[in-house]
């Protein structure tokens, strides 16, 4: 049996909004700051990844 991966979005802002987006089954909204040297934040509830636009990886 495998765990699929936490979802990763790529934002724009620093300051970011996790609810879980499951609706009525998702967690309670936090609020997240990006960390400015390493770009990203993970959600302590359901371990979403947000990484800031600035720091996503640019593959030709």
């Amino acid at each position: 049996m495998s765990i699929d991966a936490p979802e990763t979005e790529i934002v724009t802002a620093v300051r970011v909004a996790c609810d879980g987006g499951e609706g009525a089954l998702g967690h309670p909204r936090v609020w997240l700051l990006i960390d400015p040297v390493l770009g990203h934040v993970e959600c302590g509830y359901c371990d979403k990844k947000f990484i800031h636009q600035d720091f996503v990886e640019i593959s030709e």
